[in-house]
């Protein structure tokens, strides 16, 4: 079955989870201020890396537009550091490995790639407002533009 993701006007579903360093965040740690959580499918692959760099080098834009930035993947810690380092990027990723977060935003789901089905993350961003409130979904990300895709909401 595919992936349905949340809609926006949403509440955001609660969420711990552990970081690159095994520290856990929650989503009410973001409480007060504009989130992007972006989902996305494994570390170090071409299209969530494009993804990755460009909101890393759009990073001080997001900020100043007063957004704070979380990946998640079903990748492991490990791989999360790796990834963090080879890249330089200066947001921490979540280590979803029981696929708690995934489900709960309706990411998580059947793919299809040359014709082999199977289950994994959809690549989609939710833009949660400072109430917890899903304020805008992005099923169509634009690897490479994706920071232009997230500041154009004003």
């Amino acid at each position: 079955m595919a992936a349905q993701p949340l809609a926006a006007g949403t509440p955001a579903p609660d969420f711990t989870a552990t970081d690159q360093h095994g520290n856990p965040v929650r989503l009410s740690d973001f409480k007060g201020q504009k989130l992007v959580l972006y989902f996305y499918p494994k570390d170090d692959t071409p299209g969530c890396t494009k993804e990755a760099c460009n909101l890393r080098d759009n990073y001080d834009a997001l900020r100043a537009a007063g957004y704070a930035i979380l990946g998640v993947s079903v990748d492991d810690q490990a791989s999360h550091q790796k990834f963090i380092q080879k890249y330089s990027l200066p947001f921490p990723l979540l280590a979803d490995t029981d696929h708690a977060i995934v489900e709960a935003y309706g990411v998580w789901g059947e793919k299809n790639m040359y014709g082999k089905k199977f289950m994994g993350t959809s690549r989609v961003t939710y833009i949660i407002d400072a109430q917890g409130i899903i304020t805008h979904v992005f099923k169509k990300v634009d690897t490479e533009n994706h920071a232009a895709q997230i500041l154009a909401l004003g």
